[in-house]
């Protein structure tokens, strides 16, 4: 199979274009790099061509409802546009558990994607997943205060970003089956200790308090609306199994 990815660079994407590949089919990655702009829709056409099935991650890094809604819907738009006029038998999306119990901020425009994706004439699946292990070191790197480092209280179940894109992988060959179970890791963590786990791990050595941020979205988190149900499918590998392979 000709399996396009948007997003194909990406924390989750460049893990589905590897697994896409190790399964021997043949990936084709959606990015500016390699001449595809999804939010103007510029060289999707031709990208496209040929495919059988697309899988989008493409993503935006926002706080802002508006600012992600308006990406998302036009971006995925586009997508949606495009693999249509191609023929394409398969769309497959991307998305987070809990967001329609949480749709405040970035998740806002994660639901408005999964809008898009519902009235496609292209048959679909939408996967939620939870959030990944990698989340840990991004919240390291951005929630700071100065020169301190800020550890989120909330309760979250991560997965690894490389068991999602194999997942993703193999949904793509498979028939369409509109909303997906949910995907999540095999237990549930506390994401300050993460946080300060992933800190340790990686050679810092001063103090990273647990804060509980303001926001609704981070109050639902810490409620646990981002947990999965119990019926989804849950993966093998701990965080503490992939902080062991963290540089």
């Amino acid at each position: 199979m000709r399996i396009a990815v948007a997003g194909g660079t990406g924390v989750v994407g460049s893990h589905v274009v590897d697994a896409v590949r190790a399964d021997g089919h043949d990936p084709v990655v959606l990015s500016r790099a390699t001449g595809v702009d999804l939010t103007t829709g510029a060289g999707l056409d031709a990208a496209l061509d040929g495919v059988d099935a697309v899988i989008d991650t493409a993503n935006i890094s926002t706080l802002s409802a508006d600012a992600a809604i308006r990406f998302f819907q036009t971006a995925t738009g586009n997508l949606v546009a495009a693999a249509g006029r191609a023929g394409v038998r398969h769309l497959l999306l991307l998305s987070i558990v809990g967001i329609d119990r949480m749709p405040h901020d970035y998740y806002a425009g994660k639901l408005a994607q999964e809008r898009v994706v519902e009235v496609a004439a292209v048959p679909w699946t939408i996967l939620r997943a939870t959030q990944f292990h990698e989340f840990a070191g991004q919240l390291f790197d951005r929630a700071r205060l100065g020169p301190l480092h800020l550890a989120p209280r909330a309760r979250v179940q991560p997965v690894a970003a490389r068991d999602v894109g194999a997942h993703l992988a193999v949904l793509a060959t498979s028939a369409p089956q509109g909303r997906a179970a949910d995907l999540a890791g095999p237990r549930e963590e506390a994401l300050d200790e993460m946080v300060q786990a992933y800190a340790r791990r990686t050679g810092h050595r001063g103090w990273i308090p647990s804060v509980s941020l303001p926001g609704a979205q981070m109050k639902a988190m810490r409620a646990g609306l981002a947990l999965p149900g119990s019926d989804a499918v849950l993966t093998t590998q701990t965080f503490a199994d992939w902080l062991r392979d963290v540089n």
